[in-house]
């Protein structure tokens, strides 16, 4: 298959992806393979919060309309255009997924069959429906990818690369186990947002889809503040108040309740709204429900400490005051050459002797 080819495909797929949203999902009569695969899909949908409960509709909806934006020739074209894909000599690339959030190994996916790489997948248990529906429909659309595309559950063999996703802990294993292989091994990572003071609603507001977006199980979801000494939260906490439904998923309220009691009984100091908590802490990571916060002093003495920290972070958000920050509200919408902890896949694929 040229690339040309391959690109078409993963248009069919954004195609079809695009018909599926939460408040507005309409079958086409001009997407490819509608009849096998549209109702079958839809269902699918509806019962991924049965696989994982975490996988709530809206946010299968965000994921899927994220990917189908993400899916055009434009966007393939750009991302693609800085390499040289073809006449490459396929390699067997292993890939072990993560499954936070819904289709989050989608784009190590994506990268392996786009450069002609056969691709074996280990799946999530937490998300094992979803990228092999997608792949069915992908096969259906071109019928020699069948020979390139193999999900396996048990053991990984005869593979020459692997992309692994997992926390610090799996990563200690990925690196033993696979020592002899190039690899990625994708960590724990986090992200962060640095606040002045001077935002306004519509700004803190978008912060909140940071946040809460996929309740903040991604790498990509703001769970620490960095605010000026003196700050007061009182504007943030009115501008996130929209999502205050959150707390009306079970298992976001469990973790709400079982942390802020955890927080109290250690006599920690917190603020808290009802479906979020606050508190002043140095690390990066905090749980679900609660969001960490940190003082600072000055914008470039900060600039300095997130450029030592950059290793251990995803995305910094802000309104323009820290350079290569992303735009509040928008660290779930990645380009296609934005990539996971800055590592450029494609040029890894490329590269393996």
């Amino acid at each position: 298959m040229t690339l040309e080819t391959k690109k078409n495909v993963f248009v069919e797929l954004g195609k079809f992806l695009s018909q599926f949203s939460e408040n507005n999902t309409i079958k086409s009569p001009n997407v490819l393979h509608n009849e096998t695969f549209f109702d079958a899909f839809q269902e699918l949908i509806i019962l991924s919060q049965s696989h994982n409960g975490w996988y709530t509709p809206e946010n299968v909806y965000f994921s899927i309309q994220s990917w189908s934006n993400a899916l055009t020739a434009e966007n393939l074209d750009q991302w693609l255009s800085a390499y040289t894909l073809e006449n490459q000599n396929p390699k067997n690339i292993a890939l072990v997924l993560a499954g936070n959030i819904p289709l989050v190994g989608f784009h190590d996916f994506l990268s392996v069959v786009i450069t002609g790489n056969n691709v074996i997948v280990k799946t999530s248990s937490n998300d094992q429906h979803l990228l092999p529906f997608l792949a069915k429909y992908l096969i259906a659309v071109a019928p020699p990818l069948a020979n390139t595309i193999r999900f396996v559950e048990g053991k990984l063999e005869n593979f020459d690369a692997v992309i692994a996703t997992g926390s610090n802990n799996t990563a200690r294993y990925f690196e033993y186990y696979f020592k002899d292989k190039p690899s990625i091994i994708r960590k724990s990572r986090n992200s962060v947002a640095v606040l002045t003071g001077t935002e306004n609603k519509e700004e803190l507001t978008a912060l909140g889809e940071d946040i809460f977006r996929y309740f903040g199980l991604g790498c990509r979801n703001v769970s620490k503040l960095f605010v000026p000494k003196g700050y007061n939260f009182d504007a943030f906490f009115e501008a996130i108040f929209e999502y205050q439904d959150v707390i009306h998923y079970e298992k976001y309220a469990n973790n709400y309740d079982y942390n802020k009691a955890v927080f109290l009984m250690s006599n920690f100091k917190l603020l808290d709204n009802g479906f979020l908590t606050i508190k002043e802490d140095q690390s990066h990571a905090s749980p679900i429900s609660s969001v960490f916060y940190e003082y600072y002093e000055d914008l470039p003495a900060l600039q300095t400490k997130l450029d030592s920290e950059n290793e251990l972070l995803q995305c910094i958000v802000s309104g323009g005051c820290i350079e290569n920050s992303i735009s509040f509200g928008q660290t779930q919408n990645p380009q296609l050459w934005d990539y996971a902890d800055n590592i450029d896949t494609i040029s890894f694929l490329l590269n393996i002797a």
